[in-house]
């Protein structure tokens, strides 16, 4: 990822977001209102970031932390960057964020027929667990549902096998 930087997505990003994901999802695109409504949940439930370069943005994900599960929202790299870290990047940062919001599960959906991001997953510990049907509109594309289960840090591990044993003597 030479050049390029990641900060938190803000307002003042929609315009060039937009554009990218138009450029890569066309009739299935977020609208404006979505992303707005999705940054407006930040931090307290949703972590979104930009991926920069030159002050340019070639992509950017998004996180839903709730509990102890986690969801990647989106996604996305421009093309022209593909197979240049930018993706493992960004999804590192989310994977990151999920686990110091105390997520043990996260969950994705991803295009049947998206490869390449079937394989970053993969290689980030996420795996198959179940089809959703025609779940992107308007193509009727179907969703590969992905998990990948993270062991809580041994400090929390401690912690939550210990309050498992309350009330219980111990001869």
């Amino acid at each position: 990822m030479t050049g390029q930087r990641l900060r938190p997505m803000t307002p003042a990003d929609l315009t060039a977001v937009l554009e990218l994901e138009r450029e890569l999802f066309g009739e299935e695109a977020w609208s404006r209102a979505m992303l707005r409504g999705e940054l407006a949940q930040q931090p307290r439930s949703r972590y979104y970031l930009v991926a920069e370069d030159n002050e340019a943005i070639v992509g950017y994900a998004g996180l839903l932390a709730a509990g102890s599960q986690g969801e990647v929202l989106t996604l996305a790299v421009a093309g022209r960057r593909w197979g240049q870290g930018t993706g493992s990047a960004l999804l590192e940062a989310l994977l990151a964020e999920a686990a110091r919001r105390g997520c043990t599960e996260v969950f994705l959906e991803v295009r049947v027929d998206n490869d390449r991001a079937q394989r970053l997953y993969r290689r980030r510990g996420f795996a198959g667990i179940g089809i959703r049907r025609a779940y992107y509109q308007p193509s009727g594309t179907d969703a590969l549902v992905m998990r990948r289960i993270e062991e809580p840090p041994p400090d929390r591990r401690k912690k939550h096998l210990a309050g498992r044993h309350r009330g219980r003597r111990v001869r």
